[in-house]
């Protein structure tokens, strides 16, 4: 079995708060696992760990030959300012960046790769719209094109079904499959555990520190869910980095 990424009991933080604590394990290449836990558990900053935006505070967190270039990362939406001038057709384009730069020249094909993007997630027609006009879900649905011009062989999604209509869940969770099937490694932070017992066949339940990491029928368990749950009522914030061992 093959790794993308590495964890060597890592924690990871802001300003020397820890938000994960010593979490060890590996993703598997080609790998469709969920990370789910209770608010504030640190699901989002285990991906910006992943993904590079937060080096360790303790640690290994290895990428195993992984180019920033190869990972697709979708923030949460609340992260993203929808107030730019930008059409739906341009904003899909930009998952050409590797491509064409700064400073090329989007060729036909680029663009019809991006009209055969948008008609895959259900946007056909919807190229000349500012992105302002849509629905959250509509946007949803353009980044998940953009993603699929970025070609990236992991992709990194931070609660990408929160606050959509259950047809456009639907549509994208579709397209997630799709990756799977294709040998990509996708890491999703999920709160709805049906989807996640019906689509991912690998959980992580994560409460700052992990309480269990494998397969979901294993994983997803009462006892499990439960022990998060006490987690997440003893935190306390004012907590510094915690060490092991004396180091």
């Amino acid at each position: 079995m093959t790794v993308v990424f590495s964890l060597h009991d890592v924690t990871l933080g802001y300003d020397r708060h820890p938000a994960v604590h010593h979490l060890t394990g590996s993703f598997a290449t080609g790998s469709l696992t969920a990370v789910v836990g209770p608010n504030g558990s640190g699901k989002s900053t285990l991906l910006k760990g992943l993904i590079g935006h937060l080096p360790p505070l303790e640690g290994r967190l290895e990428r195993n030959g992984l180019r920033h270039s190869d990972i697709a990362y979708l923030p949460q939406q609340a992260e993203i300012d929808r107030s730019f001038p930008i059409s739906v057709i341009d904003t899909v384009l930009l998952g050409h960046w590797r491509t064409i730069g700064m400073f090329r020249s989007v060729t036909r094909a680029q663009w019809r790769k991006a009209e055969g993007a948008l008609r895959a997630v259900g946007l056909d027609g919807f190229g000349r719209r500012p992105i302002a006009s849509l629905s959250a879900g509509q946007f949803q649905r353009v980044l998940f094109a953009r993603m699929l011009l970025q070609n990236c062989p992991v992709i990194l999604l931070d609660e990408p079904f929160t606050a959509i209509d259950a047809k456009t869940a639907a549509d994208l969770m579709r397209v997630v499959v799709g990756w799977h099937g294709e040998g990509r490694t996708v890491v999703a932070v999920l709160h709805d555990l049906e989807q996640v017992r019906e689509n991912f066949p690998d959980t992580l339940v994560m409460a700052r520190e992990p309480v269990a990491w494998g397969a979901t029928a294993e994983v997803l368990r009462a006892e499990h869910l439960f022990k998060a749950r006490q987690m997440a009522e003893a935190w306390d914030d004012r907590a510094e980095v915690c060490r092991r061992g004396g180091g």
